[in-house]
């Protein structure tokens, strides 16, 4: 499965860059359609009153192409929600140890940490060391800010609502939303941290009763967990061709301009990007799982490609966790209750992609325009960075958000984050596969630390 969708995540780059530079206005022009954007949402207006059956035919064709991307990731989010949530009450209740619980989940939050920090330090390096600042011209600066001043506006408007809020008192704000006043609203608006918060909350209440009253309702969620589980198989039949029709649709309306135009920040990025999920996740592994019990270098990429690639399509850590806790479950080796425990946390607290992005980013922009920055303001940028990779909870771009926070703090325009806005797209789709790896890792880590890492490497098709 894996090596169709990375063959039709190739033939959609291809198709979507073909498509970006070879149709212009003079092929809808040649199709009688003047007003390619009012014809492509459907609205009716007279300068498109003579267009072609083509042209209908060909609007089909795009607006069938989104169907069927939009489909399977709405089907991928239907189903995020309930495998945190049965998963994750499934694997804390099954413990049946509020101190092995507490155990456990010290050693996920330390190996997140720890990943985390180290992110971080590679992108303060990085950044300093390559400065992709210095390689945009006054002019692409202009073309870039311009193209993306109304997003960049809005966002920064968002941010100055959020630092309204002063530091103390949205400390206290942040982790008093963690916890939901009413689960069920967020089951239902889908706030995947207090989604998380409850699922914990009500694993830890059912270790503190009975075992014969909790066995049924464990049961129940260790069922539902696997019927999901069962729809993620059937999802990912259409794997490939909805890879397709997600990638020809985002290259046919970005291209590759946007990427040159600021390619060297792109491939600082994705070179820190790979540092972590080549270098630094193959290491901890290593250090930390029992000898003569390691998983290979080959066996984690080649156990976990699926849950890259859907990553890499999809965006999103959220989408892809049912995947990823299925790669790791069954093609790792790692047993399912400690899976099921540190995927969903992993899904909203480990960001180390996401981390190192916010560094680059901001040290990017401060060498565009000229700020040297002092020791205590790459500090400060690090630590905003930490805080922003665990997310802020029911914020729509919330880390474009903070990064203008963090811009401000340091004296860099937040004007700026247009030109990051040109490329975020793209950039995310990286950043998520070492999201959605660094869950995983995690998982490897706590299991080798339990010692309880094992089992043979399953085959592709299970």
């Amino acid at each position: 499965m894996h090596w169709k969708v990375l063959i039709a995540l190739a033939l959609g780059v291809l198709a979507g860059a073909a498509i970006n530079e070879l149709w212009t206005t003079a092929t809808w022009a040649s199709m009688r359609v003047n007003d390619a954007s009012s014809f492509m949402k459907f609205a009716e207006v007279e300068a498109n009153a003579g267009a072609s059956g083509v042209a209908t035919t060909v609007r089909f064709l795009a607006r069938a192409n989104q169907f069927v991307g939009d489909l399977f990731l709405q089907s991928l989010k239907f189903i995020a929600v309930p495998i945190v949530l049965f998963s994750l009450i499934g694997a804390v209740a099954g413990v049946g140890d509020v101190r092995k619980i507490g155990r456990i989940g010290v050693k996920t939050l330390l190996c997140f940490l720890c990943t985390l920090l180290v992110a971080v330090a590679i992108a303060v390096v990085l950044g300093k060391v390559v400065a992709p600042g210095t390689y945009v011209d006054e002019t692409t600066r202009a073309a870039l800010v311009a193209s993306k001043a109304a997003d960049a506006a809005a966002r920064v408007a968002q941010a100055h609502e959020l630092k309204s809020k002063g530091g103390v008192d949205y400390f206290f704000s942040y982790i008093l939303n963690v916890v939901p006043t009413n689960p069920f609203a967020s089951l239902a608006s889908a706030t995947m941290l207090q989604v998380v918060a409850a699922a914990f909350l009500f694993g830890v209440g059912l270790t503190m009763i009975a075992r014969e009253k909790a066995q049924p309702v464990i049961a129940f969620c260790e069922g539902a967990a696997e019927a999901v589980m069962a729809l993620v198989r059937i999802i990912m039949s259409i794997a490939p061709l909805a890879v397709f029709c997600l990638t020809i649709q985002f290259v046919s309306g970005v291209g590759v301009g946007a990427l040159m135009s600021v390619l060297v920040f792109c491939l600082c990025v994705v070179g820190g990007l790979s540092i972590v999920l080549f270098i630094e996740y193959p290491l901890l592994m290593f250090l930390v799982a029992p000898k003569g019990n390691r998983i290979g270098y080959g066996r984690f990429f080649r156990g976990l490609a699926p849950a890259m690639t859907l990553a890499f399509s999809s965006s999103s850590s959220s989408a892809t966790l049912p995947v990823t806790i299925q790669c790791t479950r069954d093609r790792l080796g790692v047993p399912e209750d400690i899976v099921n425990f540190v995927c969903p946390l992993g899904t909203t607290l480990n960001m180390d992609g996401t981390a190192l992005y916010q560094v680059i980013s901001v040290l990017f922009l401060a060498q565009l325009y000229g700020v040297d920055l002092t020791l205590a303001q790459h500090i400060t940028v690090g630590v905003m960075a930490a805080v922003v990779a665990v997310g802020t909870p029911g914020l729509p771009g919330a880390s474009v958000i903070m990064m203008a926070i963090v811009l401000e703090s340091v004296n860099v325009p937040t004007e700026g984050i247009a030109i990051i806005l040109a490329v975020d797209r793209v950039l995310d789709m990286c950043r998520t596969i070492v999201n959605v790896s660094g869950d995983a890792v995690a998982c490897v880590v706590v299991a080798g630390s339990e010692g309880r890492l094992g089992g043979p490497e399953t085959s592709v098709a299970s």
